[in-house]
């Protein structure tokens, strides 16, 4: 069940909120708990009762890694705990891929295969290792006390809002507001006015570029000429942008419906000036978790040699695009990443810097519109076939698509890049303002009634309603 399908809009949110809003606030933890459960298990329930029970064990493993006096029992229970949780990502997520890569090594040297029975991926599984990683490692750096109760704990891990695909809700930042939270009806209204903006992303404009997407994307290149392939790959940046911004928006709100402040994922990265700045910008709560949790520990930047710099940027990054998936391709699009970053400390930031602002957007934007072609197609060959045949220059017609593709291409191009210019700044801030009148939030209701009920039509006459993350 995803955030835009009919279950979840029509029958699960509305059914949701009304008990939970009635509730007594003794209740509402529990019921948000059932719920939670009720709601990954109708998308995978062959796998709610492992991850149950692992995150109970993980419970009483915290819990006396907290109480411990001696030291090191506290760093054996942290590396159970860790090697638990990523030992079933490693099982769940990546068995498939280095079964596959040993048999192709088996093949080459005329051996035969090891049999093997392919794993099925469980939904969410990678931000359900961060949520659990990140709650062993707070309370061993003794950064917050563990929670008292176990319903508390699971709660925090199975959470529905933001379990699925983030935003990545860190233990210390949250864990004051899951025994106790104050709800206002500002928050609600707020929170639904964020889920429909997110929802509205999703439905008027990662969807619609997201058909075009598909068919270039996974046409034969022989088939696709020079115009045709950039219309495909400029389709998948803003689709890509639009359905998890829209995504995180969708949690965001609904989880400042139930009290919950969750941090923001998303800040105009395509206005970034260089791939630095641009991963302070895209998924930041993924960008932070490895800067504080891997690349940090590793030395970051404080480190003696260029080459152990160069090493920790690589390593962080090819980690990264593994976490997207278990395919060689996110390996490539992570080691790419890894290379600009590399680039920019010997380099490339101080010539993007001297080039002035739009040239310095321009190239950046054009060098991670490169990187998302890994990103989106399985095959290595492929994407290396389409990369080329972006920069053949054998210019063509602009391809005959409906007019409802290019309104929301230069709709999406101009959203995307608004925050360049100071008026779209401040237009900006009135979008997503706080503290306002009553009078600005009858709007915001009236705003929010007309996006949903616009965006449930939408859904409910078209078959294709994708979301790219829920894979990862």
């Amino acid at each position: 069940m995803v955030f835009s399908s009919i279950l979840f809009l029509l029958y699960f949110l509305p059914v949701f909120l009304t008990i939970y809003w009635l509730l007594n606030k003794r209740f509402k933890n529990p019921f948000l708990l059932i719920a939670s459960i009720s709601f990954y298990t109708w998308g995978a329930p062959q796998f709610v009762l492992i991850l149950l029970a692992s995150t109970i064990i993980d419970f009483y493993i915290v819990k006396s890694l907290h109480s411990s006096g001696n030291q090191n029992k506290r760093k054996r229970l942290l590396a159970i705990s860790l090697t638990m949780n990523l030992g079933l990502l490693a099982y769940f997520k990546y068995a498939n891929f280095f079964v596959e890569n040993f048999n192709s090594v088996l093949n080459q040297l005329n051996i035969e295969s090891v049999g093997w029975t392919s794993v099925v991926l469980p939904i969410g599984i990678s931000f359900y290792t961060f949520q659990t990683l990140t709650y062993a490692i707070d309370v061993y750096r003794r950064e917050h006390a563990p929670l008292q109760k176990l319903n508390d704990y699971l709660l925090y891990i199975l959470s529905f809002p933001q379990m699925i695909a983030g935003p990545i809700v860190r233990y210390k930042s949250i864990a004051d507001q899951i025994p106790v939270r104050n709800e206002t009806i500002d928050d609600k209204i707020l929170g639904f006015y964020r889920f429909c903006l997110g929802l509205a992303k999703k439905v008027f404009i990662a969807n619609v570029l997201g058909e075009v997407a598909s068919e270039y994307l996974n046409a034969p290149i022989g088939d696709l000429n020079f115009t045709q392939a950039w219309v495909g790959i400029l389709a998948y940046t803003f689709q890509i942008y639009f359905d998890f911004a829209g995504y995180s928006d969708m949690a965001i709100g609904l989880g400042r419906m139930i009290g919950f402040t969750f941090p923001e994922n998303f800040n105009n990265p395509y206005n970034s000036r260089n791939i630095t700045e641009f991963w302070q910008r895209w998924h930041m709560t993924l960008s932070g978790w490895m800067r504080d949790y891997l690349y940090i520990p590793l030395g970051g930047s404080r480190v003696e040699s260029r080459f152990r710099l160069f090493f920790n940027l690589s390593f962080v990054f090819l980690i990264s695009g593994l976490w997207h998936g278990a395919s060689w391709n996110f390996v490539l699009w992570g080691a790419y990443h890894g290379l600009f970053l590399i680039l920019e400390r010997l380099f490339l930031k101080t010539v993007l810097q001297k080039s002035g602002k739009l040239i310095s957007v321009f190239v950046t934007f054009f060098i991670v519109v490169i990187g998302w072609v890994f990103f989106s197609i399985d095959s290595t060959e492929h994407a290396i076939a389409y990369v080329l045949r972006l920069f053949t220059f054998e210019f063509a017609s602009l391809p005959s698509l409906p007019n409802e593709f290019w309104f929301t291409l230069i709709l999406a191009t101009f959203a995307s890049f608004i925050g360049i210019a100071s008026f779209g700044k401040k237009l900006e801030k009135l979008v997503y303002i706080e503290s306002i009148t009553l009078r600005h939030q009858l709007v915001r209701i009236g705003l929010s009634a007309l996006l949903f009920v616009f965006s449930v039509s939408a859904i409910a006459g078209t078959g294709f309603n994708p979301f790219i993350y829920f894979r990862f």
